[in-house]
């Protein structure tokens, strides 16, 4: 495999060309256009069978080696973010609004790199690799569309691979951890209404206010009061709206925010500790409500056997006291729907480097990443397939 180390590293001058053209044209979910033909085209010139406008957007590239033993799947995702860059770099985004704030550009670059890889070994590769290029993981449901278009019934794999550039670590570290690495996300609203009034006649309106603030203050009491302390649950207020004067009392208030979880009898039980809090402040308020929860990605679960392969591979590449093994953050991330079809693993890859001002968080208008990740990624999906491959 030591020549795969070396085919990574000449790789590197590519791989950052290609990230810091897609960083300068960073394009949103299911708006992928000029990013997927450049995916496509890259693949087309490896002679894959290339499919386009999987999901939307998607791309998919077929590489079928020379025996007809398993196949692996490696996920990339291509999107943007609706941030504005606030960066002076020269690969800034041309893009006003638009950057790529948590290093998918990377992420495709590197697909496409280790994509390159095996295909120069595709005489010795006993199966096949299918390269999904998937659009608008950022909570727009890319995995879902490219699900319900057949990528999985098409292609059938047995291993589905992803890593994702992680900045809170530094570059030649890694976390690979068996279990659930990523949490669910699950989307609430909440409504209260009553009647509004005077702010100066308090007693003849509803104080949906009040009420709005007693039901935020006693949600925070759900995660330290009601779930066990041995497992782990988020729910946050994102979102508080009431009112538009300040000498009127609103009849309407409205919150909304996210429950994350890894577990789902935590996940019910959080909601039904949240419904009966809503129901019993609305009551003492004299006031109505509605809650509405709309269910979003499962937790990303990563499969046992699979996930000791790659730690194998991450060790060998980066040594052990560089791999984490119990790793777990409570984000979200789409490629749990493929984990839910496929048993799999869904690497993080330290890309930080606080001594270059490289370490700010994913999501930030300056977010940025050391570029030497990327000969990691390429060799590591590049390993972690032929790896996964074998019997």
């Amino acid at each position: 495999m030591n020549d795969l180390h070396a085919e990574a590293g000449a790789l590197r001058k590519e791989a950052v060309r290609i990230r810091r053209d897609l960083h300068k044209h960073p394009e949103l979910g299911f708006q992928e256009t000029r990013t997927a033909g450049i995916v496509a085209d890259a693949l087309e010139r490896l002679n894959l069978k290339v499919e386009t406008g999987v999901g939307g957007t998607g791309v998919v590239g077929l590489l079928k080696g020379a025996g007809s033993g398993r196949t692996v799947l490696i996920r990339a995702d291509m999107d943007a973010l609706p941030i504005l860059e606030e960066s002076d770099i020269p690969y800034a985004s041309t893009v006003p609004g638009v950057m790529h704030a948590c290093g998918h550009d990377g992420h495709t670059a590197m697909g496409l790199m280790a994509a390159l890889l095996l295909a120069g070994r595709r005489d010795r590769i006993d199966g096949s690799v299918v390269f999904v290029f998937q659009p608008a993981e950022e909570e727009l449901g890319g995995a879902r569309a490219m699900i319900d278009d057949g990528v999985l019934d098409r292609h059938r794999p047995d291993v589905a691979l992803a890593l994702h550039l992680w900045n809170s670590e530094e570059v030649g570290r890694a976390a690979v951890t068996p279990g659930p690495v990523l949490a669910s996300a699950d989307m609430f609203r909440i409504r209260l209404s009553g009647r509004g009034g005077h702010g100066a006649m308090p007693h003849l309106a509803d104080d949906v206010i009040t009420a709005a603030c007693q039901v935020h203050t006693s949600l925070q009491t759900i995660v330290s009061r009601s779930v066990d302390p041995m497992k782990t649950a988020v729910v946050s207020v994102g979102h508080f709206h009431a009112g538009e004067a300040p000498n009127v009392l609103p009849g309407r208030a409205d919150l909304s925010g996210t429950i994350r979880t890894f577990d789902r009898d935590v996940r019910n039980r959080v909601i039904k500790r949240m419904e009966e809090i809503i129901h019993h402040v609305s009551s003492a308020f004299g006031v109505d409500h509605e809650l509405t929860v709309e269910e979003g990605v499962p937790p990303v679960v990563n499969d046992g056997e699979v996930t000791l392969r790659m730690q194998e591979v991450a060790r060998e590449m980066l040594g052990a006291d560089a791999v984490d093994t119990d790793h777990r953050i409570m984000p979200s991330e789409d490629m749990a729907l493929f984990l839910n079809e496929v048993p799999g693993c869904f690497v993080f890859v330290g890309s930080g480097n606080p001594r270059s001002g490289l370490d700010f968080p994913h999501h930030h208008p300056r977010f940025d990443f050391d570029e030497d990740v990327l000969t990691v990624g390429i060799e590591l999906l590049a390993r972690g397939a032929l790896r996964c491959l074998e019997d």
